[in-house]
């Protein structure tokens, strides 16, 4: 790979290391330490989000308009305020401030990073240096490698304080500042006459707010098969998110405690780290891009109806846990076919030059999704149905996504089929 394409795979370890080191202790923070109600937490964490996702369109704009390097640096500067100020945040309005600096500044770095590894996968594919789908495999990969370390990272900083965390977390991303500044080059991407990679001569080329700017706007909106693509990946992530709600709903009936979340959420991340790959390698030899993302589809809903079909026995202990183990598994071979299927899709449905406007909006529009559709799912797990009937609605959802999925797909190797 090229050296640009490396450091942008690096660069989402780093992410991951930096922002899973303080997030998973976040909650505990804020209600043990701080004081504050579990509505307010749960406000706070929701806010965390939507400055995140719901602000993934604004970075992807910028990145269109500016390049991919400025806007880079801007939220690595941003992220490093925010861990710094929640470190030493002690009130509400400070936290929020706070979490909310935090969120935005993925919101620049997340979209202009996954937007130009896309277009440089593009390239490499374009020169027969083998499918994009691999380049995205290994960038889901170090992402989730990332995942894997940070909460490690911040456990053992969590024996000084939670402030200690934090403040190792803005570490990170100041080296990860440093880092850019040096070697990331300065004209990267940016608006061509089309999304195949590579340095550009103008990087200002005016995706703002202009009539330029509101015309790729709506010219996004109606892109039918884009706005599909993000109904099927917003189910997605919607049925990933029930590791967060569902699950542990099910590992406290059958272990009597939430402690084995841990263990699984750990399956999840190896299973990622060893299995991405060469999953990713099998579906691009076999499957175009909508029947790999079809049949991931198809896994996430055998997940759900596996803890359907087990819960009517009532099993607990080691043997109750397994049908939960078997769904972590099958929601992540889903994920494994689906996020890099996804991603590599993207180019071939934006705007030439826009890019990172549509990457943006694809987290944006599908983060709209989870969040309605969180609400739904928690009232429907409040509502006093029969647990094995919850988890069948479940997996009608996924299921019910494959219908929605663009009907052009990149075949094995080849062009649009």
């Amino acid at each position: 790979m090229s050296p640009l394409l490396r450091l942008l795979i690096l660069t989402q370890l780093a992410f991951n290391v930096g922002f899973f080191a303080v997030l998973p202790f976040l909650s505990e923070h804020l209600g043990a330490a701080l004081g504050m109600a579990g509505w307010l937490v749960g406000l706070v964490l929701g806010l965390r989000t939507f400055s995140q996702q719901g602000m993934f369109v604004v970075g992807g704009a910028l990145t269109d308009r500016y390049g991919v390097r400025p806007v880079v640096l801007a939220g690595c500067a941003l992220r490093i305020g925010g861990f710094a100020w929640l470190g030493y945040a002690d009130g509400t309005a400070s936290v929020i401030g706070a979490v909310l600096l935090t969120g935005f500044a993925a919101a620049l770095f997340s979209p202009a990073v996954e937007s130009e590894v896309a277009r440089q996968a593009v390239a490499r594919e374009k020169a027969g240096d083998g499918p994009r789908t691999d380049v995205l495999a290994l960038f889901t990969v170090a992402g989730q490698a990332g995942a894997f370390v940070g909460p490690l990272l911040g456990a053992l900083l969590l024996a000084v304080d939670f402030r200690t965390v934090c403040l190792a977390g803005a570490g990170i991303f100041v080296l990860v500042l440093a880092g850019h500044a040096w070697l990331l080059p300065g004209r990267v991407s940016g608006r061509a006459g089309t999304d195949g990679g590579g340095p550009v001569a103008d990087s200002n080329s005016g995706s703002g707010p202009g009539p330029e700017g509101r015309g790729a706007v709506r010219a996004l909106l109606g892109n039918r098969p884009f706005l599909a693509l993000c109904a099927a990946y917003g189910t997605y992530l919607l049925a990933y998110n029930q590791l967060y709600l569902a699950l542990p709903a099910e590992v406290e009936r059958a272990a009597g405690s939430q402690a084995p979340l841990a263990w699984l959420f750990a399956l999840s991340s190896l299973l990622v780290v060893t299995a991405q790959l060469p999953v990713t390698r099998w579906a691009a030899a076999r499957l175009d891009l909508r029947r790999s993302m079809a049949a991931g589809l198809l896994i996430l809903s055998a997940g759900f109806a596996l803890v359907a079909a087990a819960l009517p026995a009532g099993s607990t202990g080691t043997v109750g846990l397994l049908p939960a183990a078997g769904f972590v598994a099958l929601l992540t071979l889903g994920q494994m076919l689906i996020a890099p299927a996804t991603r590599a899709w993207l180019p071939d449905l934006a705007t030439p030059g826009r890019l990172g406007l549509y990457t943006g909006a694809l987290s944006s529009v599908s983060g709209l999704i989870v969040l309605a559709g969180s609400a739904a799912t928690g009232s429907l797990l409040d509502a006093g149905l029969p647990p094995a009937a919850v988890w069948l609605i479940l997996a009608t959802l996924p299921a019910a996504a494959i219908g929605v999925l663009p009907a052009r797909g990149r075949g094995p190797g080849g062009p649009l089929s």
